[in-house]
């Protein structure tokens, strides 16, 4: 038993004698100058470390252009998106309830607002239509800010919100606002002939899709808006528009949709993504 206790004894001194050695001024076995040494040597290598990251950022941001990107992996076919989206991309409203589509219209005068006439004619030009609006650098110079193109509301009509505050969703006839997202120095089309956007239902839904009206004529996203140069480089740039009247759609029945972009340049949309080239939405009006 005695035993016992001289060896826990023991073992105690033991690591205290490890945890700091009074005879030889050791610290978890080391001394001062041992320790300071250890120390001096992380400390230069975590610098040098942090020197080496600094400089490979400092040289990969050199490479960088702040108005034009210098590495673009973008995919052949931009995507598409509606306005306004809806849950899930669904539009579900009744003509009866003016609640179930008073956020549809608050969202689409939100968004259309930037494209009022007035506020596009003080910022930006009236364009030829029908030909690209190339504004290269000349070598080092560069031209920026770059000028965009005016796309004024009232080339949606009836879709606009101008003549028809309630973008027709107050008859049943609601308008569907269709954007392609901006891809730096796309070229959409070629020999003069714009991309145009084509709806239409799905195959069970086909019967139910009823007549459509496009807003500009043909659906078109004119040349002109065309190529898009970056924020920062035009900082003005109004995204064109094309607007999608359904005159008389199937009422109190879901109608599932799919509008696509259509161009000589632009590739078939992906089956595997949805969005490119594409985008696909839920209509249901219901009468009561």
């Amino acid at each position: 038993m005695s035993g016992t206790k001289e060896e826990d004894r023991k073992g105690s001194s033991d690591w205290r004698e490890f945890f700091w050695n009074p005879r030889n001024h050791e610290l978890l076995g080391r001394t001062a100058s041992s320790w300071g040494l250890i120390l001096l040597f992380y400390l230069v290598f975590y610098l040098c470390l942090a020197g080496m990251f600094a400089l490979t950022m400092y040289i990969m941001l050199l490479t960088l252009d702040d108005y034009k990107p210098t590495w673009q992996d973008r995919l052949a076919t931009p995507g598409m998106m509606i306005r306004p989206k809806g849950d899930q991309l669904e539009i579900v409203f009744s003509v009866s309830e003016t609640e179930s589509w008073d956020g549809f219209i608050h969202n689409l005068n939100t968004f259309l607002s930037p494209y009022n006439d007035s506020y596009q004619a003080q910022t930006n030009d009236n364009c030829p239509p029908d030909q690209y609006f190339i504004q290269e650098d000349s070598g080092e110079v560069r031209n920026n800010p770059k000028r965009s193109c005016q796309f004024n509301r009232t080339m949606l009509e009836e879709c606009s919100g101008i003549s028809d505050r309630f973008y027709g969703y107050n008859r049943g006839q609601p308008c569907i606002l269709i954007k392609l997202n901006r891809v730096i120095g796309m070229l959409p089309g070629k020999d003069g002939q714009s991309p145009y956007v084509t709806c239409g239902a799905k195959r069970e839904d086909s019967d139910k899709i009823g007549p459509l009206v496009y807003f500009p004529p043909n659906g078109t996203f004119n040349l002109m808006f065309y190529p898009y140069y970056g924020r920062k480089a035009q900082v003005n740039y109004t995204q064109p528009l094309v607007a999608v009247k359904f005159l008389n759609a199937s009422l109190n029945t879901d109608i599932n949709i799919e509008c696509k972009i259509n161009s000589n340049t632009i590739a078939p949309g992906n089956e595997r993504d949805k969005f490119a080239g594409r985008v696909s939405f839920k209509l249901r009006i219901n009468d009561k």
